[in-house]
């Protein structure tokens, strides 16, 4: 005989089935749910051997406790968790210190949900910053372009897409996987938002050319009267390059650097998830 929903018991539930494409119609006690989540994610990888993601990673008990312990607080909510905003405030201050930033000048940024939301949030001021500066000088400030390379990392084309700027890739080379100043003039021009450029491409590793890129941007603005900043996409490189190459410009040292990004959680002692965008000021 057929058991109707109204019959079912929590002895029942192990043999109720999980309904995939609609809401269910009966609910089951937490020690059921979590057998059936428990037994659902063994075909899963092991956090600690996934190194297609770059998330491969560790972290103390300490770290998972406190995890633990704040998991209800409604992170956004100010107001009611003023130290939350505290701690994240506070470490948006090492990373614009970290990261050379000018001194003197107020630190801004935040945390993410890793480096794709960063990477978003900065493109989108560049992008509104761009556009007022247009605006103000009485120009069309409807056809924005964002110059990187080929190297990139998927977010940005998807930003490019999401945001409706028009994307000027710089393809790669044999032997030369990494952006350079080499072919810029055929993409910069008065509507290109921002130049980026990566620190760690997931490729090889390597960095683009960033002082090069710099210089040449240097060059540009000398030639045409139009400044063009840049974004420094460190999601790989961020966390290296000022402990393993301290005096490596490729950050806020460098004025044409209005903004950064970097993953947390690449670095390992981070719960997957963490990213960070600091601004320049």
């Amino acid at each position: 005989m057929e058991t109707s929903i109204e019959k079912i018991t929590p002895y029942d539930e192990f043999n109720y089935p999980i309904p995939e494409a609609e809401f269910p119609k009966a609910g089951m006690s937490a020690r059921a749910a979590a057998a059936i989540v428990i037994s659902s994610e063994w075909t899963d990888a092991n956090p600690m051997l996934n190194m297609s993601s770059f998330v491969t990673t560790w972290a103390e008990p300490e770290a998972a406790e406190t995890a633990k312990r704040n998991i209800f607080k409604n992170y956004i909510d100010h107001d009611m968790y003023p130290q939350l905003f505290a701690m994240e405030t506070r470490m948006v201050k090492w990373l614009h210190e970290l990261w050379n930033g000018p001194k003197g000048v107020e630190p801004y940024g935040t945390a993410t949900v890793g480096s794709s939301e960063a990477c978003m949030l900065a493109g989108l001021a560049h992008k509104w910053n761009w556009r007022q500066k247009r605006e103000a000088d009485g120009k069309d400030a409807s056809k924005p372009n964002m110059v990187t390379g080929g190297d990139v990392q998927i977010v940005w084309k998807k930003f490019l897409r999401y945001f409706d700027v028009e994307p000027r890739i710089v393809p790669l080379k044999p032997g030369n996987y990494r952006l350079t100043a080499e072919e810029l003039d055929k993409y910069v021009d008065e509507n290109t938002i921002a130049v980026v450029a990566i620190a760690g491409q997931t490729f090889t590793g390597e960095d683009d050319d960033i002082q090069g890129i710099h210089d040449w941007l240097d060059g540009y603005e000398k030639k045409t009267g139009i400044s063009i900043p840049m974004h420094i996409d460190g999601a790989n490189g961020g966390f290296i390059n000022p402990f393993l190459y301290p005096d490596y410009k490729w950050d806020f040292r460098l004025p044409r650097v209005q903004s950064i990004n970097a993953s947390g959680h690449k670095y390992g002692l981070v719960p997957p998830g963490l990213g960070w965008v600091v601004f320049r000021e």
